[in-house]
């Protein structure tokens, strides 16, 4: 039987100027959540920069550290591409 996964997602736009909130609304969203895997997605995310890779870095490590899970879907390419760049694609691969 697998674990049961919660849901959230990313907003459209995360750049630096809504960085901290984004942060802060998900951290409060996932603290609810009780499953050991908590699913995040991404395809409403159009606008972002490194704000966004530092976020979800946040969040991985936030999660790992109550031993919950995070899995990200719907990955934008340009996302993908940015974690790369920044050598963390490993970290959070789709």
């Amino acid at each position: 039987m697998s674990p049961a996964a919660v849901s959230a997602a990313l907003p459209a736009q995360v750049t630096l100027a809504e960085a901290g909130k984004t942060l802060m609304e998900l951290k409060q969203a996932l603290a609810q959540q009780s499953g050991p895997v908590v699913m995040l997605d991404a395809a409403s995310l159009r606008v972002f920069d490194s704000s966004a890779v530092a976020i979800l870095l946040e969040l991985r490590r936030q999660l790992r550290a109550e031993g919950k899970t995070l899995q990200v879907s719907n990955w934008p390419r340009r996302l993908e591409d940015l974690m790369g760049l920044y050598g963390v694609g490993d970290l959070l691969a789709p």
